[in-house]
């Protein structure tokens, strides 16, 4: 089998919105850089994923020089978004934990507004470093997350994905299969593994940056959403609950928390190391 590389680097500015696949990408205490710092939030400052608007899927995020964002849907016309500046800061929840973060400008939120057809407001994450702490049964003290629903980066290897797929078409929803990777927003994905592999890692090293591997992702419905067209369907949810069921959750990749920071490029190695 040949040795374990990096085949792809992916960086999803606004949260559950289409990211981009640049050949390499700045690995932060919280994250890549760039990612998930932008969020939608209802009226009660709650944060809007694909879970409550599957149309999120149909508009992808761009990063621009300076931290700001191209955003670009079929449906409107693309807008650029400038970061704002960290005055007027509102409160955002995220899950059970409260972020401040600063709004947009009215454009911004108009445009996805429009997109979704509900009033939403567009905000931006400007200081991670304060932002919220990972799971302290997982982290160290003072280790935080950005907009991410847990944990910095997310690992999937092609190899499981594979896997998966053969299970997906043994079972009584093989219509579905076979799925490619962006179902799972991963953040890195690794090639030139065995299926499964990543489940029994606890630090690895890509490249020139280190992590420790936190723990196997939960996976919600967001799995199911057809991320070209926003339709859900009932894969990989069914055969991961058949497959892949650990206590209450369904897994499929790992999160990982920087032990450092560096740049990652694809085609680096990929390193177990405990």
């Amino acid at each position: 089998m040949p040795s374990p590389t990096l085949r792809a680097v992916r960086v999803y500015p606004v949260k559950s919105v289409a990211g981009h696949a640049p050949a390499e990408a700045t690995v932060e205490p919280w994250g890549l850089a760039g990612d998930r710092r932008w969020t939608l939030v209802d009226s009660d400052g709650r944060t809007i994923t694909q879970r409550r608007c599957p149309r999120l899927a149909l508009a992808a995020a761009e990063p621009l020089p300076g931290g700001g964002i191209r955003l670009s849907a079929a449906d409107r016309e693309p807008l650029s978004v400038r970061v704002p500046e960290p005055v007027g800061t509102v409160a955002v929840e995220v899950w059970r934990d409260k972020v401040d973060a600063v709004p947009t400008d009215r454009a911004a939120s108009e445009w996805f507004s429009d997109h979704l057809g509900t009033d939403v407001r567009l905000v931006y994450l400007h200081d991670p470093a304060h932002c919220r702490p990972i799971d302290p049964a997982y982290s160290r003290p003072g280790e935080t997350v950005s907009f991410a629903d847990g944990y910095p980066l997310l690992l999937t290897t092609t190899a499981s994905l594979d896997a998966l797929n053969s299970l997906i078409a043994q079972g009584d929803h093989a219509d579905e299969g076979p799925l490619p990777m962006n179902r799972f927003r991963p953040n890195v994905v690794v090639d030139g593994t065995a299926p499964w592999a990543e489940d029994d890692w606890s630090r690895i090293r890509i490249g020139e940056v280190s992590f420790r591997v936190a723990k196997p992702s939960g996976r919600c419905v967001i799995t199911t959403t057809d991320q070209r067209t926003g339709e859900r369907g009932k894969e990989p949810l069914r055969t991961l609950a058949r497959h892949r069921l650990d206590g209450d959750q369904l897994i499929f990749g790992q999160n990982l928390i920087p032990e450092g920071t560096g740049t990652l490029r694809t085609g680096d190695p990929v390193e177990v190391i405990g």
